[in-house]
């Protein structure tokens, strides 16, 4: 089916947009619009309106009375009951026009995929501001440390007491182990060094560390589509991202005594690695026609409500003895590759999802 050439520009936009003739006849609808509704263009061509979406009697008065006032209106909650039953609640905004066959134009949002939407943006915000003063307080922090390990050196050579010197000991090893930490909140600094990266080469990689750190108690399994293509990035900033949740995960299994949380009942641990396309995504407000989604699902605890809206802030940690960096490191090194990473959880299913972009031209700023 042909385009038409005024409207096909629409096709490059987030939001679902849908054209109406003055019978509320759909016209035309771009791409997002296939995606959000769950029809074809083909499907809902010459379909009227109220034939395809039940339960909108009122909005379908309104959309008469902006064609014949030539007036838009804006509906913060429109419900639309969808082929089977399910409803959608979207933002509409209408607007009148003359073009193609077409009277009224129709730009439908999500409310959930504007809220996710916005809390991405936020997330993003706050973890720029949050890396930016851990940074500067680690080169704050590094350069007391030597000065305190180098005194801790010389009063030890003065000291004739093995006991005194024990102390001395315990300063230094302690130091030494804040400039490790120092050190890794600095590290992921470096800029990606970009290649065609094969996913499920990551996964693999990641799944047999995890298995060899964790022989007991831990089942790691496949979800894999295998025909998805490359994606663009650095194989090494990956493999450590995704271990660091994945390992994450296995921690929160086990348990701070090397048992799983599922108790004496002999069952293990799960972890599943999944890999999909997503079609007609936003990620932190930037389209893309295709990205991986990978998810991390674990049948664990799952993540503590107190700490769930922060659990990739520096420093925060559910589990005992943990130092909170290596989801920090993780989220940091997939928005080196313009990816976002999420978290849901509740008790018997945590899931952390990585969404990037597939296609090189993405990547580099051409969609």
């Amino acid at each position: 089916m042909k385009e038409q050439p005024t409207l096909a520009g629409l096709d490059l936009l987030a939001t679902a947009v849908v054209v109406l003739d003055e019978s509320l006849t759909v016209q035309w609808i771009n791409v997002a619009a296939e995606t959000l509704l769950g029809m074809s263009r083909r499907a809902m061509k010459r379909r009227r309106f109220a034939d395809v979406f039940g339960g909108t009697a009122a909005l379908e008065e309104q959309l008469r009375t902006a064609i014949s006032e030539q007036r838009g209106f804006w509906d913060q909650w429109v419900a639309l009951a969808r082929p089977g039953g399910e409803v959608l609640h979207v933002n509409c905004v209408a607007t009148p026009i003359e073009s193609s066959g077409g009277r009224l134009l129709l730009e439908l949002r999500e409310i959930e995929q504007q809220l996710r939407v916005e809390r991405e943006a936020q997330l993003l915000a706050q973890s720029q501001v949050n890396r930016e003063l851990i940074r500067n307080l680690a080169h704050e922090i590094k350069n007391p440390l030597g000065g305190l390990r180098g005194s801790a050196q010389l009063l030890e050579r003065e000291l004739d007491r093995a006991d005194l010197r024990e102390y001395t000991q315990v300063i230094i090893k302690e130091a030494d182990r804040l400039q490790q930490l120092m050190e890794r909140l600095l590290t992921p600094n470096r800029p990606p060094k970009l290649d065609g990266v094969n996913i499920h080469e990551v996964c693999e990689r990641v799944r047999s560390l995890v298995l060899a750190e964790f022989p007991q108690g831990i089942v790691v399994q496949r979800d894999y589509d295998t025909s998805l293509p490359e994606i663009v990035g650095d194989r090494e900033q990956l493999i450590q991202a995704v271990l660091n949740v994945t390992r994450n995960a296995a921690q929160a299994l086990l348990g701070p005594h090397g048992r799983t949380w599922l108790g004496g009942r002999g069952e293990s641990g799960v972890i599943t690695l999944s890999t999909r396309v997503a079609n007609a995504i936003t990620i932190a407000r930037e389209r893309y026609r295709l990205a991986l989604d990978l998810q991390v699902v674990d049948n664990g605890p799952g993540v503590p409500s107190s700490i769930l809206d922060r659990i990739f802030y520096p420093l925060v940690s559910g589990r005992e003895g943990g130092t909170g960096l290596g989801l920090t490191l993780a989220q940091t090194y997939i928005q080196h590759h313009h990816g976002v990473i999420e978290c849901s959880s509740h008790p018997g299913k945590t899931v952390f999802r990585i969404l990037l972009p597939i296609s090189r031209e993405s990547f580099g700023g051409k969609r």
